[in-house]
This record gives structure tokens, C-alpha cells and sequence, in this order.
């Protein structure tokens, strides 16, 4: 008897084992798989590039470092952009009826409690950030396969086991820190992102695929946490460090726009008059007759 859904109850009521079913690294560029699902679950891991991944509900961003669990018959897709390549690891596994001596799923679930809370989360997706610690498990897992094949299968269920435990305790750490804690982290990691790139060219979809989440959310959560939206945000940190580069450097006035990322000169201006009640010009002039004011009293 086999079993093909992470959630099945007879895996924690009878005796199995998972069974790796197919694994393979691809490198993906410029692709847009159909909707389709698997007779068994499936684990996609990013190791470079960044990529998308729809279910009938959702578009879930990956980069590297990110994998997602997908459940059995849960309808996926995957989507590449064209000029940026995604490479990945695919596992996929079922359960089936124990024999011999090692410890079966239930037995595991029995002992390690965060992997009893992976079975009875009944998510048809998981997706979790690894620390270092999955990838190793699946290279080796694939590689102990790639070796051995089917000849001893002892060290496969040693990995898938361990494989799947690590995956409970981060999807319990994971569902400890929503939502609140998980939305603070967004917003953290947005505003760094928005520091350290102003000075490119910035679109939201950049933005939602380097934290990993829909565009449409993550201006719904910025807007309610901020009081502003995304862009507004990155409009105001450009305006303050093209204050900071007009008032303290002798950087030239045609160059401040390239410095903050906006490519069009006179759309600066009239966005720095906007937010200042300045044009650069008057800014920089009112900023150089203070400071020469400040040295003449200070003589």
C-alpha cells in the first residue's frame, strides 16, 4: 500500500516509510510551465536565480536559499523570466507500507514533536527559508541515490527522515512568528532593500520578489504599517539623500538625479520641488549661504 499526501492520517495511525520517487537539478530560463500536479509531494528548491510559483490561489516568489513543499495533487506552476535563469533542485516522495526494522513515520512523529505538527498542518504549500542546513540534506540524499541507486536504501531513509524532520521544525518556527513578527520582518527587510537601491531603477515586482511575497499584498501590509506605500517611501529617501548630496558635496546638479536612481532630470527637479518647495538650484544655493554663514560667525 502506498501512501501520497504529506497529510494522510494512516502515517501516524499504521506503519511507513517515505520513498524517494524522482530527483533532478535544472536550470530554467524564460519558462512558463502549465498548471499540473503530482501523485505524490514534491520539494523545489531554489540554488540560484530567482523564479515564481503559482498555485490556483497564489504567486509565490523564491530566491535562493528559498524551497517550498507541495503537497500531493495540489495544481502548480512554475514561471522563469527570460534573461534570468533559475536553477533547482526537485525531490519528490511518497510513503509505503514498512518493511524491516527502521523506524517508521509514525515512530518519528511520536518522538519529534514539530514533525507531528508538519502532519496535521494540512497546508497544500509550504514555503520556508533554509538556514543552511536542508540543502545539504538533499544533495546528499540525491547523491547517495546517484551512487547506490536501490541497492541499500538505509542511508536514503536516514536523509529522507532527516530531511522531513528539519522541514517540521521550520515550519513550526515558521508558523510561530506569524503573523505579526513575520510582517514586521517584511517591512524590515523592504526599507533595507529600499536603502541600499535607491539609487537604481526600482519596480514593485522587484521589490515583492526579494522579500518573497504578492505585489498586491505587500502594498496592502507596507500602507497599514508605514502610513505610506512602497514607493512613497523610496520617493522620500531619494529626496532626502539628494538633500544630503546637494547641501554637503560639489557633486554637479545635471549628475544628482543618476545618484538616486531617476533617470529623467527635469522629473527630478519638479519631484524635489514638490517634496522641498525648493528647486535644487535654490536648495543648494540656500545650503552653501548657511554654511558660509555658520564660518563667518564662527570667525
Amino acid at each position: 500500500m502506498k501512501k501520497s499526501s504529506l497529510y494522510e492520517s494512516a502515517l501516524t495511525s499504521g506503519e511507513f516509510l517515505p520513498e524517494l520517487v524522482a530527483y533532478y537539478y535544472k536550470q530554467w530560463d524564460h519558462y512558463s510551465m502549465p498548471f499540473h500536479a503530482h501523485n505524490q509531494v514534491e520539494i523545489m528548491y531554489v540554488i540560484e536565480g530567482h523564479c515564481c510559483v503559482e498555485t490556483e490561489g497564489e504567486s509565490l516568489f523564491m530566491k535562493k536559499g528559498d524551497f517550498i513543499i507541495i503537497d500531493a495533487e495540489v495544481p502548480h506552476r512554475l514561471l522563469v523570466e527570460k534573461g534570468s535563469p533559475c536553477r533547482m533542485l526537485n525531490v519528490e516522495f511518497r510513503f509505503h507500507e514498512k518493511k524491516g526494522f527502521f523506524p517508521s513515520i509514525k515512530d518519528f512523529a511520536a518522538e519529534d514533536r514539530a514533525f507531528a505538527k508538519l502532519l496535521k498542518m494540512n497546508a497544500p504549500y509550504i514555503l520556508l527559508k533554509d538556514p543552511n542546513e536542508v540543502y545539504f540534506v538533499l544533495k546528499n540524499l540525491v547523491l547517495e541515490m546517484d551512487e547506490r541507486g536501490k541497492e541499500n536504501l538505509l542511508m536514503v531513509h536516514l536523509l529522507l527522515s532527516q530531511l522531513l524532520i528539519q522541514i517540521g521544525r521550520l515550519a513550526v518556527e515558521a508558523k510561530a512568528n506569524e503573523p505579526q513578527q513575520q510582517t514586521n520582518i517584511y517591512i524590515k527587510k523592504v526599507i533595507a532593500y529600499l536603502h541600499e537601491n535607491y539609487d537604481c531603477e526600482i519596480q514593485m515586482k522587484d521589490i515583492a520578489a526579494d522579500v518573497n511575497l504578492h505585489p498586491g499584498y505587500l502594498h496592502r501590509i507596507f500602507k497599514k504599517h508605514t502610513g505610506l506605500t512602497v514607493m512613497e517611501y523610496l520617493t522620500s529617501t531619494r529626496m532626502e539623500k539628494a538633500k544630503m548630496l546637494l547641501a554637503e558635496t560639489e557633486i554637479p546638479l545635471i549628475e544628482i538625479s543618476d545618484y538616486i536612481g531617476i533617470n529623467s532630470r527635469q522629473y527630478f527637479s519638479s519631484l524635489f520641488k514638490k517634496y522641498t518647495q525648493q528647486t535644487p538650484v535654490e536648495y543648494r544655493k540656500a545650503a552653501t549661504h548657511k554654511k558660509e554663514f555658520a564660518s563667518w560667525e564662527r570667525v
